[in-house]
């Protein structure tokens, strides 16, 4: 009786927990922002500005007036072949190199443009085993690549892990992989949670990918 009321309790417990620690996590991540914006950028106003004139919170809005301003230079040629300068420089510094290099590609992998390119989940059907992958195309033209990554029919699908960012690519024949109706969010939603993800899912946008084979 005591311990069925005991896993009772720590079941309500951890439904409460599961429910919560989302909305935590997410605003300590913000919240650590934030106030890291405010007190580098914050400091740096007030050495400069008198005292008398600093609000609290204007690192925090400069912080994000300088990401902005950031992006918008970007778009021009000059200041963006410059911006790649200088990430050549970074991925050629020992050290500084592994760190800079994977920091932007998880920056570049959560990104609107890396989205984009993954419009198509798929279930992927290896040959001799009986178990199927989730996986999402990344690339269907390797034309501009060795002739040993792949050709004619060939496409890329990435296969995310479970619980961790990583995964693999895998050069497969299209008839290897069938297309389902599943957005690039749910898919990896339902992958990193090892399939426990309960969320109702997002129907791809556009057209279904089967339509293309």
């Amino acid at each position: 009786m005591i311990n069925t009321t005991v896993r009772r309790l720590g079941g309500t417990f951890f439904k409460g927990l599961a429910a919560i620690l989302p909305a935590v996590v997410t605003v300590y991540v913000l919240w650590w922002l934030g106030s890291t914006a405010e007190a580098i950028l914050g400091g740096l106003i007030q050495w400069v500005l008198p005292t008398s004139f600093y609000i609290p919170g204007l690192g925090l809005i400069a912080g994000v007036g300088l990401v902005f301003a950031l992006g918008v230079l970007l778009q021009a040629y000059v200041f963006r072949r410059i911006w790649e300068w200088g990430e050549g420089l970074m991925t050629r510094l020992p050290v500084i190199k592994t760190i800079y290099g994977a920091v932007q590609d998880l920056m570049g992998f959560f990104s609107g443009d890396a989205t984009r390119k993954m419009q198509q989940v798929v279930v992927v059907d290896l040959p001799g085993v009986p178990f199927r992958l989730l996986g999402i195309v990344t690339r269907e033209d390797f034309s501009q690549l060795p002739d040993a990554l792949g050709g004619g029919d060939t496409i890329a699908v990435y296969t995310p892990m479970s619980y961790q960012i990583g995964g693999y690519t895998l050069m497969l024949p299209r008839d290897c992989v069938h297309p389902i109706d599943m957005s690039v969010e749910d898919a990896m939603r339902y992958a990193v949670t090892a399939g426990m993800s309960i969320k109702k899912p997002t129907p791809a946008p556009g057209p279904s990918p089967g339509e293309n084979h």
